[in-house]
């Protein structure tokens, strides 16, 4: 039996290694040749419902994810050119059966991941890390846009 990880205080750091944790366990579910990037971007398509303008995808990608427009779009051009999303009139992009599967897909396996990582921790504990994590995703927000 292993030990209890001993606690820390919360800082970056620790913020980082559980993002990167939960995100090795995320990347496990998606096939070869498919990014974490992409299943993003996948995620956001599905969320409007299967059908999204371009720039409101590159958008999400680059102040969500803060990836940069060339990798934002280059995510978009690897999507579009592997058949998980196809153009449509109006600068559209729309998921296509196969990225629909693969995005339905992560979903749940991350569901599992989510239920797996969270489901016995206190719900005010959750709560109070919530609130934490989203004032500091704010304060970091506001200082890239006052560059």
């Amino acid at each position: 039996m292993t030990a209890a990880p001993t606690a820390r205080p919360v800082d970056g750091q620790v913020i980082g290694m559980a993002h990167y944790a939960a995100r090795a366990l995320a990347e496990r579910l998606l096939p070869q040749g498919a990014t974490f990037h992409q299943a993003l971007a996948l995620n956001a398509a599905e969320a409007a419902g299967g059908t999204v303008e371009r720039r409101a995808l590159i958008e999400r990608l680059t102040g969500a994810v803060k990836l940069g427009v060339p990798a934002a779009e280059a995510t978009v051009a690897e999507l579009t050119s592997a058949g998980l999303v196809e153009e449509r009139p109006g600068d559209l992009l729309a998921l296509t059966p196969a990225g629909d599967a693969l995005v339905q897909s992560y979903k749940a396996g991350v569901a599992d991941i989510a239920a797996r990582l969270y489901g016995d921790l206190p719900a005010e504990d959750l709560a109070a890390a919530g609130r934490v994590l989203t004032e500091v995703t704010a304060r970091a927000d506001a200082m890239l846009a006052a560059g």
